[in-house]
């Protein structure tokens, strides 16, 4: 997403009041989501942006207490299998964007 695209969805423009909180104000709110890990900065200039509802460590986590709950240490699976498998079928980072997941497994 991008801060111009933010600044038109419903969490900073109020349509029916018809106000926006200023690009300035939502670049600080994303500075902070940056500071606390649910956020990460695609390009130099800091206008687009990816929101993460749990930070990488704690996926990564989550994926290593079900690979060692399961036995699966030492074991060779796809990525794919991984967040799609029938074994991950009840566990949390089951349908995972990639682009998540391999930023929780960089963080193991």
């Amino acid at each position: 997403m991008t801060v111009m695209e933010a600044q038109e969805s419903p969490l900073f423009n109020n349509v029916k009041l018809q106000r926006k909180l200023p690009v300035e104000s939502i670049q600080i709110v994303l500075e902070e989501l940056r500071k606390k890990g649910n956020l990460e900065w695609l390009d130099k200039s800091k206008s687009s942006f990816l929101i993460m509802w749990r930070r990488p460590e704690e996926w990564g986590k989550l994926i290593y207490q079900w690979v060692s709950r399961s036995g699966q240490n030492n074991s060779v699976f796809t990525l794919y299998e991984l967040t799609n498998g029938e074994d991950t079928e009840d566990e949390e980072f089951h349908g995972l964007d990639e682009a998540t997941l391999l930023r929780a497994l960089q963080a193991l």
